[in-house]
């Protein structure tokens, strides 16, 4: 067995809830502005911030909610997230991060897979709210801006709580949704300890200043990488956070300039648009430090035109959902071009022939394993997906291959598993052929990504119609549209006389992908 570390020495983590460790900062710097609304310019304070969380807390506690219970949290990324996300960690409950683009019927899913007792949102989501808790153990939405259709969830508010006690390296403390390798959407069961190793191994490669640090965060809180990296991170660092609920690119830029922002996360997308977008160019954006990019491949040229115009790095880290998220990352200074960085501390790497089973060397390309305090607990209700994707001896089976340099940096080269990366966004193939394969003027399809230098990978569909349907490119698109998050939608439709397949009838999407 050949196992690849971290050139950085292990790092002490330790044993505790995961809102205590984001905010052991917080009566050092009570008065450092914690969150503020990039929109309004409204600051909370990380003693406000403490005191709101605490206060959240005990509405909860008061109503019954705390350990065993879950509430869904559908929103943009506006300050109050925080304080709902770690109100409920506080109540010794267990956070749903539900993507607020998703349909009713997504939703409903969600929140009952989660098994989920409560639903926080805002009025622009309040209508798919209220039609997706139908069915479901919830009886009323309660929304952040106190939309009048709903429950106003700062009504919640009550006497503040300190933290209820939980076992945190058992204890589940969020459940966002993840298509794993392959499938539908999982719940990925990730406790206290699993948040607070990873912000832990991550400190030492995003080395976050003492003071004045400032990121800027429109990458969305729901996703596992804005939840940890921006949010959690930048809050245990004593950073500023500035939420954006939508990305605009000259609000961003607007930002940058005004409030000094030092830390610019993103994905290849915005790389791409501040490589070559000409608005860039009407702002002075000298204060970024680094540019970090995630959620999927960046390409090494693209990174290098961007740092050349924004005037830093731009560098980029790997991780999953399952690995709450980061087990790779470049760290300032290191940077070396299209790879993702070193792995972080405390963890341990394989890389795997998926073939054979044999373990590669330095140089050498195998599916990239990877052993941490980071690796979920598993996938709620599904325990076939988690022995699929974690082995009896803790590693977890990324689906990536990867290699590794003698410098100890990984370069994600392929991939085994069937996820599109549409804009950073994980589009499960199986889920979107589901759907369309109930479409009555639909005989087979199957569904592939193709690349694109904007998005990534487009969604595409092949699709066999029935025989004197009339069926149209149109159609296709139109049907799956009716059903799904916008990032999910079926971008290309090819009509074939067939899906090719293999004896055991699995579709050969490499067949589709070389034709296409």
């Amino acid at each position: 067995m050949i196992i690849h570390t971290s050139p950085i020495a292990d790092v002490e983590i330790p044993v505790e809830p995961v809102t205590a460790y984001v905010l052991r900062l917080a009566d050092k710097y009570p008065d450092r502005a914690a969150v503020i609304d990039g929109s309004t310019g409204r600051i909370t304070t990380f003693a406000e911030l403490k005191q709101l969380i605490q206060r959240f807390a005990g509405g909860l506690a008061a109503r019954g909610f705390g350990k065993g219970d879950t509430l869904g949290l559908m929103a943009p990324n506006i300050p109050e997230y925080a304080i709902v996300f770690h109100g409920v960690a506080v109540a010794g409950g267990t956070v749903t991060t539900i993507n607020p683009s998703y349909g009713a019927d997504e939703v409903r899913f969600q929140l009952k897979d989660a098994g989920a007792s409560m639903l926080v949102t805002i009025g622009m989501f309040a209508e798919t709210a209220l039609e997706a808790i139908e069915g479901t153990e919830i009886g009323e939405v309660f929304t952040l801006d106190a939309d009048e259709r709903t429950g106003n969830a700062m009504d919640l508010l009550g006497d503040p709580i300190g933290q209820v006690p939980v076992d945190a390296m058992n204890d589940v403390v969020v459940l966002p949704y993840s298509s794993g390798t392959t499938g539908l959407p999982k719940g990925v069961m990730l406790t206290h300890h699993n948040l607070v190793a990873n912000i832990a191994q991550t400190e030492p490669c995003i080395q976050f200043a003492d003071e004045g640090e400032v990121t800027l965060c429109f990458l969305p809180f729901f996703h596992i990488y804005g939840m940890q990296v921006l949010m959690n991170l930048s809050l245990a660092s004593g950073a500023t956070v500035i939420t954006m609920s939508r990305f605009d690119l000259e609000q961003a830029l607007t930002i940058v300039q005004e409030h000094k922002v030092t830390r610019f996360f993103a994905v290849p997308p915005i790389v791409l648009a501040l490589a070559k977008h000409p608005l860039v160019d009407q702002f002075d954006l000298s204060s970024l430090k680094q540019v970090f990019s995630g959620a999927a491949p960046l390409g090494a040229e693209l990174a290098a035109e961007a740092a050349a115009r924004v005037g830093c790095e731009v560098v980029q880290g790997y991780g999953m959902t399952e690995l709450s998220p980061v087990s790779h990352c470049t760290v300032a200074g290191d940077f070396r071009a299209g790879t993702s960085g070193i792995t972080v501390p405390n963890t341990e790497c394989r890389l795997v022939d998926p073939g054979t089973g044999d373990d590669k060397g330095v140089g050498e390309e195998g599916e990239l394993w990877v052993r941490g305090p980071q690796v979920m607990k598993g996938y709620l209700n599904n325990e076939e997906a988690t022995r699929n994707t974690t082995d009896n001896e803790g590693w977890l089976h990324t689906g990536d291959i990867a290699v590794i340099d003698e410098f100890h940096h990984v370069s994600i080269v392929d991939r085994l598993k069937e996820l599109i990366k549409y804009k950073g966004f994980q589009v499960p193939p199986a889920e979107l052929e589901a759907l369309l394969i109930s479409h009555p003027k639909i005989a087979d399809v199957a569904v592939i990504g193709v690349p694109d230098q904007e998005a990534g990978e487009l969604p595409k569909a092949f699709v066999v119609a029935k025989p004197g349907s009339g069926l149209t490119a149109q159609d296709v698109q139109d049907y799956v549209a009716e059903h799904v998050a916008s990032y999910k939608k079926i971008r290309i439709v090819e009509f074939v006389d067939a899906i090719p397949k293999s004896a055991s009838g699995k579709i050969l999407r490499r067949m589709l992908r070389d034709q296409s």
